[in-house]
């Protein structure tokens, strides 16, 4: 009967623990590994399957969800437009309005509204806004605040915009 009850009580614990981690993944903040280079230098500047480095972790939160607070700078994750079981991290250079302007093309492209406009950091080795156009805000998934791993470079994800960016 005793191990009965000490069974039941560390179930139930778990249980809450796991229901309380679910709930704050999914409504507030949420760790997420980055893999690959599109945003180098910002993540994973050193990475290689060569040296055994790891791959950044950063947190991920979702307060910016509720009303689509997002500004130009900042870091995402979303949903692939292309396949929406892929997650991708890039900076927003554009929003709802702006223009863009290729430096490869002599078009210029407004942004609709609800959309916005996301680059990779490594322009040369990133699948971005560039090759798929403008993403839905619904697809966000959140904004990336911090590297929590590895412990070298634990610390705050700035906002920045790129020098060459394209919105004019």
């Amino acid at each position: 009967m005793g191990t009965q009850n000490f069974l039941w009580s560390f179930a139930k614990k778990y249980f809450t623990f796991g229901l309380i981690a679910l709930t704050v993944s999914d409504r507030y903040a949420s760790i997420v590994p980055i893999r690959g280079v599109s945003m180098s230098p910002t993540f994973n500047p050193r990475s290689s399957t060569l040296t055994g480095l790891t791959d950044d972790h950063v947190m991920v939160e979702k307060f910016c969800l509720e009303k689509y607070k997002f500004s130009q700078g900042d870091v995402v994750v979303f949903c692939s437009p292309c396949n929406h079981k892929e997650k991708h991290i890039k900076r927003i250079t554009a929003l709802p309005g702006d223009w863009i302007s290729s430096p490869y093309a002599h078009d210029a492209l407004k942004v609709p509204e609800g959309h916005c406009w996301v680059e990779g950091d490594n322009f040369a080795s990133s699948l971005d806004s560039r090759s798929f156009g403008p993403i839905p805000l619904g697809l966000v998934q959140g904004r990336v605040t911090y590297i929590v791993w590895p412990p070298q470079r634990v610390g705050k994800v700035e906002r920045r915009i790129p020098q060459d960016g394209l919105p004019f």
